[in-house]
C-alpha cells in the first residue's frame, strides 16, 4: 500500500439532456443518469446506486484484505445494500444504510472467528467511515460451499 494521503481524481462529463460520462485516468469510462425516482431513465447507474453500490464493493474488499492478514480460508461474501434516501430539514441526504453481508467459509472454519473479522471489516471500511447516515450491519457466517 502506498502512504497516505491518497488522491483520486475523477472528471466528469454532460450536457442538457443525456447520460453523464465519469472518466479516469486508466479506467473504462462509465455513464450515469438520474435515476427514476428523479424522473431519470432508470437504465443506467446513477449517484445514488455508484454510493450504495460502493459500500458493498469497499467491504468485500476490506474483508478480504483481513481475511488474508489472518489467515482465514473463505469461499464468497455476498452484500446486500440499501440506502435511505430522506429529505431532512429541507436537505435531501441518505440518512440509513443496511448492509447485510453474508459470508461463506470452507466447513471446519470457526464461524465466530470468521463473523468478528467480518465485523473488524465493517468496522475499518472507508467508505461506511465516511458515511453520515446510520449504518446498520447484519453479518450471516455460514460454511459451506459458495452459491
Amino acid at each position: 500500500m502506498q502512504p497516505f494521503p491518497h488522491h483520486y481524481a475523477v472528471t466528469t462529463r454532460g450536457q442538457v439532456e443525456g447520460a453523464i460520462e465519469l472518466r479516469s485516468q486508466g479506467l473504462p469510462v462509465l455513464r450515469s443518469a438520474s435515476p427514476a425516482e428523479f424522473g431519470g431513465p432508470g437504465d443506467l447507474w446513477s449517484p445514488e446506486t455508484f454510493l450504495v453500490g460502493a459500500i458493498g464493493d469497499c467491504l468485500i474488499l476490506t474483508f478480504r484484505s483481513i481475511a488474508r492478514a489472518s489467515n482465514l480460508p473463505w469461499l464468497s461474501l455476498d452484500c446486500d445494500v440499501a440506502g435511505t434516501l430522506e429529505r431532512v430539514e429541507k436537505v435531501t441526504k441518505f440518512t440509513a444504510f443496511d448492509v447485510r453481508a453474508t459470508l461463506t467459509v470452507p466447513d471446519g472454519v470457526d464461524v465466530d472467528r470468521a463473523r468478528q473479522l467480518l465485523e473488524k471489516a465493517e468496522h475499518n471500511c472507508l467508505i461506511t467511515s465516511s458515511l453520515s447516515g446510520v449504518v446498520r450491519f447484519d453479518p450471516v457466517v455460514r460454511a459451506g460451499v459458495a452459491a
